[in-house]
């Protein structure tokens, strides 16, 4: 099944966000153009269940604005004509907030900063995606809203929470997705779908105008389907916000070019990545190891207790409880069955085991600080298994069938609770989906790892997103 990817023109190296935008501000093609496109595609692919509402008018009427600035002589921005999926927990003024629940419905007066940022840069949002509940899973598979599917088989989860941002990338609606990650509800649908995900400091993209899932971990990052791509999202994303009481006041740093991999150095932590991984994403995970190794890099173990994941307690999510416990403890019923039972765990709770988590949590910072005094990147696989089939609680994670959430969380989970930047990229050849690695760097350091991921993509090592061979038609 073949859904036609929009004809646009695509610099091989720049990506294609800024082929897009340097087309529109060179009248060489119309923001009309590229979003009426995208409107075909996303009417095309029905079946991915990718998006919550499309606003087809609107989204034609801001192309027109942006079409008269170029022809006034004016530059619209960065992403001038570059169609976006948002995420449907993100506010876009006048456009219905669901949160992918049975009964949130608000329509904000005003847009979250980020998607200011975004249409101040020229983009235009042509609809919102869909999500696992509340932003509370890793499948995106919604008792309310059905389940999202993945455009490399209709039959499988796309990852989650910001599957439908992910799904809508991968199968070459738009180049951009905007999705949220509080434990890697950027990263793992990126891996599910092949595409690329930057999960961002905390602090770094402000919160304002996003449902909260727990506040202190949540992130917002963008999903493409190159890093060149993903660079120029962030670029227009990241920075201080004096409303944000969660921003922080930090300089901005931009990847502009592709990092030197020679004598980069390069940590293996343990005993983080000794577990059983599904069989491609163990050759891919090795391979991606003695690529960098090829390239220069200096590849070292870094073993600390700390990183392992069995160990997370679960009381540092305990601000989920504080979010949802007037609804839930009035009507637990209008929460899906899963989102149902996790949400009753979580508030059980006592403030000693809350406080055991904030311990656990300072110590795992500490440790990081400690490994990054050594290397420059942190290198893992994004997802311990590769497919999740719709309804399935388990998957392969390498070993016996594994339920779904430790598998796909396990590599992801950490960087939000360390705070740090962290990036998911697709790796070369063949795989349908391709594996994926993950790339983590320090605090407020997204330029460096772009540049990393940018130059692991050059030497072959990892690659740009390719679109599925077989795809989803209404």
């Amino acid at each position: 099944m073949d859904l036609g990817v929009p004809g646009w023109p695509v610099d091989h190296h720049l990506g294609m966000i800024e082929s897009i935008a340097r087309a529109v501000r060179a009248r060489e093609r119309s923001a009309r153009d590229t979003v009426t496109e995208a409107l075909a595609a996303a009417a095309a692919t029905k079946a991915l269940n990718a998006f919550t509402s499309i606003d087809a008018e609107a989204a034609l009427a801001r192309a027109a604005t942006i079409d008269a600035t170029v022809a006034a002589g004016g530059d619209p921005g960065p992403l001038a004509g570059v169609p976006v999926a948002l995420k449907d927990i993100i506010d876009h003024a006048g456009r219905t907030t669901t949160c992918g629940s049975s009964f949130y419905r608000e329509v904000p007066k005003r847009s979250a900063p980020v998607v200011d940022r975004l249409e101040a840069a020229g983009a235009v949002v042509i609809g919102r995606t869909g999500l696992h509940e509340f932003a509370y899973g890793f499948s995106s598979e919604n008792d309310w809203w059905g389940p999202v599917r993945n455009p490399w088989d209709l039959n499988t989860s796309p990852g989650g929470s910001s599957g439908g941002s992910a799904a809508a990338v991968a199968a070459g609606v738009v180049p951009l997705g905007i999705g949220t990650d509080t434990g890697g509800s950027v990263r793992v649908p990126a891996a599910m779908c092949g595409i690329v995900g930057l999960k961002v400091t905390h602090g770094r993209v402000p919160l304002t105008g996003v449902f909260p899932l727990a506040p202190s971990l949540d992130t917002v990052g963008p999903l493409t389907r190159s890093v060149g791509d993903a660079a120029i999202a962030y670029a227009v994303m990241a920075g201080y916000h004096s409303e944000d009481p969660w921003s922080a006041n930090q300089p901005v740093e931009i990847s502009d070019h592709p990092a030197d991999l020679r004598g980069l150095r390069v940590g293996i932590p343990l005993p983080w990545t000794e577990r059983p991984l599904e069989t491609g994403i163990a050759a891919a995970y090795a391979a991606t190891l003695a690529g960098l190794e090829s390239a220069g890099a200096e590849i070292s173990e870094i073993r600390d207790p700390i990183f392992d994941p069995e160990q997370l307690p679960r009381a540092t999510y305990a601000e989920i409880a504080t979010v949802h416990r007037e609804w839930f403890t009035e009507d637990p019923e209008r929460y899906g069955l899963e989102t149902r039972d996790r949400l009753g765990r979580e508030m059980l709770h006592s403030a000693e085991d809350i406080a055991r988590g904030r311990e656990w949590q300072a110590t795992l910072r500490q440790a990081a600080e400690r490994a990054f005094s050594h290397v420059q990147v942190l290198v893992t696989p994004t997802t311990a298994a590769r497919s999740k089939i719709i309804g399935n609680a388990t998957v392969d994670g390498g070993a016996e069938p594994e339920q779904y959430r430790t598998a796909l969380s396990w590599f992801s989970t950490f960087a939000n609770q360390m705070g740090t930047p962290a990036l998911a990229l697709p790796i070369a050849g063949d795989g349908s989906p391709p594996p994926s690695i993950q790339l983590i760097a320090p605090w407020w350091q997204e330029a460096k790892l772009l540049a990393v991921g940018w130059a692991m993509t050059d030497a072959g090592i990892t690659s740009s997103a390719r679109v599925p061979t077989e795809q989803a038609t209404t």
